[in-house]
């Protein structure tokens, strides 16, 4: 069996948590697809992302494809929450970038690939609702060229589109297509010194050589495949997936002389049960982990510095067909949730630190609000829940003036700051307001000059 881990990310309303739904369908982990709209999806568990009808929390699900194993991230969409895609981008195999074929190319989009590709991470291109009126093909490719990223291949084409009958076609890598075949051997020579050698000597590559430089292109994050499709209806559903199996890089399920190796994983993720306790969110990149046992936690506090503490894992579950399901351990390659880590921290690194943990720094929120309680004598109160959700979301920095008594929160925007008061209250039954947002740097004309 392989593994592969991927997420799914969109700007808002691309149909990122649709297209998860029809994922989950077509590979028989649900029987009825949900509707962001009727609160009944998969992914977006929480209470208020049903009653918003968006997603906030990053949340991980898993499905069968053959015989490999796909953990599925299914990340939000709108700008505010972006810490929640950041941490989830330290665990990544592969990304979806969905994008409307109605609207287009948005600024998020932008911001994602821009990291994507900084980060060097394989990325399919879907093209979502091709059925929907006013869906684009060839003009928003021109634009993805432009816009995103130039090297850029689209492996179907969209029949009908802007058509509820809307459905797609594979483009033949057999020469049949020959505008295609022309495109694809130019972007892949121009990477792959071996195919264009081959093409020049014998005058002709087989199909197998080009899928096999495709796939080592997207590994190598050098050439991005473009998928069109319609969540809603599930065209081009099965071909993303086929496409998800064939490109991305896969962790095979190591023997047992290989699972001796030194444990190597990282925390990207902290949620709380009801109760309070601590629950853990692991990507093994090295080794595995087994209930019961004792391990080190190494936590970064500067470039040079790191602080190991001992934490001893008292319940673990992975994630199957849908479920989270209690194991006894994790391997390499796979991601699981973890109790007893007491004072384990997103970010922090299980076992050593590996080569493939990805260092992220993401630009830290640029607003600041006060925050209090309606009722004053639950301030105290208010400061100990921001305390348990800034550790959920670190980015979520949390001040307080001491000399006024007053908590400061830095935030990324308005929507951050309307689910934070609902959290608030529907998680620890506190009333709370917000005083107006500022920024908290300002550039401003120091004086006149002159110009020629």
């Amino acid at each position: 069996m392989t593994i592969v881990n991927i997420g799914i990310v969109a700007h808002v309303d691309a149909g990122k948590t649709s297209l998860t739904e029809r994922i989950l369908f077509e590979t028989k982990v649900i029987s009825k697809i949900g509707r962001v709209d009727h609160g009944n999806t998969q992914t977006d568990s929480l209470e208020l992302e049903k009653r918003r009808g968006i997603t906030i929390k990053a949340s991980v699900v898993s499905f069968f494809v053959q015989d490999q194993k796909i953990n599925l991230i299914d990340t939000p969409g709108h700008a505010d929450f972006v810490a929640e895609v950041e941490r989830s981008f330290s665990v990544l195999d592969g990304a979806i970038l969905v994008i409307s074929a109605v609207e287009g190319i948005q600024a998020q989009t932008k911001f994602l690939m821009a990291v994507l590709r900084q980060l060097h991470i394989p990325t399919i291109i879907f093209i979502n609702k091709i059925d929907r009126m006013g869906a684009r093909s060839d003009a928003l490719v021109a634009q993805i060229k432009d816009k995103l990223a130039p090297s850029v291949i689209p492996l179907n084409r969209p029949v009908h589109i802007g058509t509820k009958d809307a459905f797609v076609v594979e483009n033949s890598f057999s020469g049949a297509e020959q505008p295609f075949w022309d495109a694809c051997m130019d972007l892949l020579t121009q990477n792959d010194d071996q195919l264009l050698e081959a093409y020049i000597h014998n005058g002709q590559v087989t199909e197998a050589q080009m899928r096999r430089a495709l796939a080592q292109q997207v590994a190598a994050a050098a050439l991005y495949p473009i998928f069109f499709g319609a969540a809603l209806t599930g065209a081009g559903v099965a071909e993303l997936l086929a496409g998800v199996c064939a490109l991305f890089p896969a962790h095979r399920e190591a023997p047992e002389a290989t699972i001796a190796a030194a444990l190597s994983a990282v925390v990207f993720k902290i949620e709380r049960e009801a109760s309070g306790e601590k629950i853990a969110y692991l990507r093994v990149f090295a080794g595995n982990i087994r209930v019961r046992e004792d391990v080190p936690v190494q936590r970064k506090l500067s470039r040079n510095e790191d602080e190991t503490h001992i934490d001893k894992v008292k319940k673990l579950h992975l994630f199957r067909a849908g479920k989270s399901v209690q194991a006894d351990a994790v391997g390499a390659g796979d991601i699981c949730k973890i109790w007893g880590l007491t004072d384990v921290k997103i970010g922090d690194v299980v076992g050593e630190r590996s080569s493939k943990i990805r260092d992220l720094h993401f630009v830290a929120p640029q607003m600041e609000a006060r925050i209090e309680a309606e009722a004053p004598e639950q301030n105290h109160q208010l400061y100990l829940a921001l305390t348990e959700l800034a550790e959920e979301d670190p980015l979520i920095q949390l001040f307080k003036d001491t000399f006024h008594n007053e908590l400061y929160l830095r935030i990324f925007g308005e929507v951050q700051k309307e689910v934070l008061v609902a959290m608030l209250l529907d998680k620890y039954a506190l009333a709370v307001r917000f005083a107006e947002t500022r920024v908290v740097c300002i550039e401003k004309p120091m004086g006149r000059g002159q110009a020629l």
